[in-house]
């Protein structure tokens, strides 16, 4: 497994957490090797943002040019690879393309060749307090929490890659209202309480209830006619389906700064899940594993302890096993999905080849979970 190329990720966001791009990091054995996996990508690649795609600790080379870059990719170019003249020979043949380059780890006394235009430049928050000098939009990277990201940007930062954003949010309390809402209706539904129940709950809240019908009535359905009933829209959807479109629903209800991140994160999780499982579980059991990936940060999202929101929606005990304590047939998923969120690409091959799972799926499964994710943006 470590000759084949292995893919990881992480958001880029602007100033205000806003995703500006996805930047996927190929830990191959060499650019060839990289290059094949790349090129078997093409179906799934995420198209509604930027996609940086940093070579890890290999060079960049003229082998890049085998690859059928997308129109939204970027290559990231380390700063130290500058001298190296494979890296010189590949940068004129890039712009030739009209393939995009990033700077990677730049710093304020590197020696820039004065043709490339470097639209995004990151540097390492950990070494350089403030983006002096440099030659475009200036990305953090390296930063610890919330606070390291707010110091950042204060410090004329124009927005970070990383995860960042999962650590030193405020303080847990008590549900909003409004979240409390779809969660008594998630366990409804997971219930398979009366219709009557579903649409009294429905009737109390006016935002949910508008969301759901023009859910139904979007042009993905393809009705007919304008869906104005609960209780149509309801046997329309099914409960099955009902259920998945309020567990997406619930993780994109918070108003943080950061949501649309978490958001993305969470969807890609379950996403990711879904599909690595669809050869060990039945249909059923792969929705759960959505469901698991999909509210693995809801204690972060909604602020809340992740026991309070599971309380009252009392999923199947290998959902809240593997939330609440790593356990259970779902736990592995859950863990090789935070896997693909790490700059060092160790544990995702150990959980992998523990679970005799080739990288070409990991890959496919990221990535396609990842465009799934951003197609959820409104």
């Amino acid at each position: 497994m470590t000759d084949s190329a292995l893919l990881t990720r992480e958001p880029v966001v602007n100033q205000n957490r806003a995703i500006t791009a996805n930047r996927l990091v190929a830990h191959g054995p060499n650019v060839g090797a990289v290059v094949d996996m790349l090129n078997g990508l093409g179906e799934t690649w995420p198209t509604r943002h930027t996609v940086f795609v940093c070579l890890g600790r290999l060079v960049p080379t003229p082998e890049l040019m085998n690859w059928q870059a997308p129109a939204n990719a970027m290559i990231e170019i380390p700063a130290q690879a500058l001298g190296h003249p494979q890296t010189r020979a590949l940068l004129p043949q890039l712009r030739e393309a009209g393939v995009s380059t990033c700077l990677s780890w730049f710093a304020p006394e590197t020696a820039l060749p004065p043709e490339c235009d470097w639209r995004f430049v990151l540097m390492d928050r950990r070494k350089h307090e403030r983006p002096a000098g440099s030659p475009g939009i200036t990305l953090a990277w390296g930063l610890p929490d919330v606070g390291a990201f707010e110091t950042a940007v204060g410090n004329g930062y124009d927005g970070a890659s990383g995860w960042f954003f999962l650590h030193g949010n405020p303080a847990q309390k008590a549900l909003s209202p409004g979240h409390a809402q779809i969660v008594r209706l998630i366990g409804l539904v997971r219930n398979n309480a009366e219709m009557r129940d579903i649409e009294a709950v429905l009737r109390q809240d006016v935002a949910v209830s508008y969301k759901l019908l023009r859910y139904i009535n979007s042009a993905g359905f393809g009705l007919s006619c304008e869906i104005q009933s609960f209780r149509h829209a309801v046997s329309i959807l099914g409960y099955a389906n009902l259920h998945k479109w309020l567990s997406l629903l619930l993780v994109s209800a918070s108003r943080d700064p950061s949501a649309p991140a978490m958001m993305q994160t969470s969807i890609t999780r379950g996403r990711f899940m879904e599909e690595i499982g669809a050869s060990f579980f039945d249909k059923s059991e792969r929705d759960n594993l959505f469901i698991t990936g999909a509210f693995s940060l809801l204690n972060v999202l909604l602020g809340t302890s992740m026991n309070a929101v599971l309380d009252e929606m009392h999923l199947p005990a290998p959902v809240t096993d593997a939330l609440l304590a790593g356990q259970g047939p779902y736990a592995p998923f859950l863990k090789l999905a935070r896997a693909c969120e790490s700059f060092d690409p160790a544990a995702l091959r150990k959980y992998a080849a523990e679970m005799q799972i080739a990288p070409e799926r990991i890959n496919h499964a990221l990535v396609g979970a990842l465009a799934f994710a951003d197609s959820l943006e409104e």
